[in-house]
C-alpha cells in the first residue's frame, strides 16, 4: 500500500543507519546513532531521558546541556509491531508531512526505529482537547493535512478495509494463560460476530460519501504537541498515517477525548462541541483547498453524521489492534482489557449512530 503515498520531488533523502538499538541497553545504542547524527557531541555530556514508554514504542530524548534546545528523539519500535504497521508507508507519510511543514525533521531510520526532531511544547491530555483555544488549533492543523493534494491528480482510495481485514486475520484465537484465556472467551465476541460487523461497516460506511484524504489515523491526545508560547499545535507519530476517509480521522480523534490509560467515554464530545469543532475544521479545510470559506449548517450536519458513524470503525479497528498487542506486546499494559473496552463501546454506540441520517 506504501506506493500510494508519493513523496514530493526535492524532499530530502532520509539516511538509513545499519544499527539496532536494544531496549535494555538503549543508551549504548543511542550513542552509536549520535556518532553519526551529532558527531560533535561528547558522549559523557549527553543526557538520555525516556520520554514515554508508550503502548507501541519506546521514546528516548538525547541532548547536551540543560536548555534542551537541540534534542534528538530515538524511537524504538515495539515487539512485533511490524505486524501492525507498514514501516515503508510510515516513512513516506512522515516525509510528505515534513515537506508541507506538518511534521518535525526526520534525521534517520535504523534497523528497529527512527530518529527525529523534538517538537517544543506539551503533549496534551483529555482535559486540553475540549478547550476551544486548543481544539480550534487541532481542527485547523488536521484540515491542513487533509488538504494535501494527492500526486498528479491521482484519486486516492482508503486502505482501511485492507488493514482491518489484515488485523482480523492476526487476532488470537486463544491465550496460553488460563485466566487470560477465560477472560478473552467471556468478553470478546466470536470471530464470526466480528467478521459480520466488519462486512456491515464496509457496506455502510463506504457509501457515506466521505472524501478520502491523507490522514493521521492515530490522533490521540499524547500525539498532539501544543506550544502555548507560539500558539500552535503539531502532530507526532505517523505509524498509522495514510489515505483514509476524512470522517474516520476526525471520529477517531473524538474517541480519543476519552483517554487511553483510564478510558472514560463520558468525555466523548457532545453535539454542541462537535458542531463548533466541525465548523472550524470545514472553514480551514476549504481555505487550504482554495475554496470559499463559507460553511452552511447542512455541511456541518453532514460531516457530523459521517464522523459519528466512522467513530464506530475506529473503536472496532483499535479493538482488533489491541487483541493482537495482547498476544505479542512486551509492554506492561492491559491490552486485552483495552480491546474489551473498545469493542464494548462499538456495540454500545452502534444503535445510536446507526439512527443518524445524512440530511438530503
Amino acid at each position: 500500500m506504501a506506493n500510494y503515498i508519493h513523496v514530493p520531488p526535492g524532499s530530502p533523502e532520509v539516511p538509513r543507519l545499519e544499527l539496532t538499538v536494544l531496549e535494555a541497553g538503549y543508551r549504548e545504542g543511542a550513542m552509536n546513532l549520535l556518532k553519526e547524527l551529532r558527531p560533535h557531541w561528547k558522549p559523557e555530556e549527553v543526557t538520555t531521558q525516556v520520554f514515554t514508554d508508550g503502548i507501541t514504542n519506546k521514546l528516548i530524548g538525547c541532548y547536551v546541556g540543560d536548555k534542551m534546545e537541540d534534542v534528538v528523539l530515538v524511537r524504538i519500535y515495539g515487539n512485533k509491531t511490524e505486524l501492525l504497521v507498514d514501516r515503508e508507508e510510515e516513512l513516506k507519510s512522515f516525509r510528505v508531512l515534513q515537506s508541507h511543514g506538518c511534521a518535525p525533521q526526520l534525521y534517520c531510520t535504523f534497523n528497529n526505529g527512527l530518529c527525529y526532531e523534538f517538537m517544543q511544547g506539551d503533549a496534551l491530555d483529555p482535559e486540553h482537547v475540549c478547550n476551544p483555544v486548543i481544539y480550534r488549533l487541532i481542527a485547523r492543523q488536521l484540515a491542513k493535512i487533509h488538504a494535501i493534494h494527492a500526486h498528479n491528480g491521482w484519486i486516492p482510495k482508503s486502505n482501511m478495509w485492507f488493514k482491518m481485514r489484515k488485523y482480523f486475520s492476526l487476532i488470537p484465537t486463544e491465550f496460553e494463560d488460563e485466566l487470560i484465556n477465560e477472560r478473552f472467551l467471556r468478553h470478546v465476541p466470536s470471530a464470526q460476530v466480528l467478521q459480520a460487523e466488519m462486512s456491515w461497516q464496509k457496506d455502510t460506511l463506504s457509501s457515506l460519501g466521505s472524501p478520502v484524504v491523507l490522514c493521521h489515523n492515530d490522533l490521540l491526545c499524547k500525539n498532539i504537541i501544543y506550544n502555548k508560547k507560539r500558539g500552535i499545535v503539531k502532530f507526532i507519530d505517523y505509524e498509522y498515517s495514510g489515505y483514509n476517509y476524512q470522517a474516520y480521522d476526525i471520529g477517531n480523534h473524538f474517541n480519543e477525548f476519552a483517554g487511553v490509560n483510564e478510558v472514560d467515554y463520558s468525555l466523548y464530545p457532545d453535539r454542541e462541541l462537535q458542531q463548533h469543532w466541525l465548523r472550524w475544521y470545514l472553514e480551514a479545510y476549504k481555505e487550504y483547498k482554495g475554496f470559499s470559506t463559507e460553511v452552511s449548517e447542512k455541511e456541518v450536519e453532514i460531516l457530523y453524521v459521517q464522523v459519528n458513524k466512522f467513530a464506530l470503525a475506529s473503536h472496532f479497528f483499535w479493538g482488533l489492534w489491541a487483541l493482537i498487542q495482547a498476544k505479542y506486546s512486551k509492554i506492561d499494559f492491559d491490552f486485552l482489557g483495552y480491546a474489551i473496552v473498545r469493542l464494548n463501546q462499538y456495540f454500545k454506540m452502534k444503535p445510536e449512530v446507526t439512527a443518524l441520517t445524512v440530511p438530503k
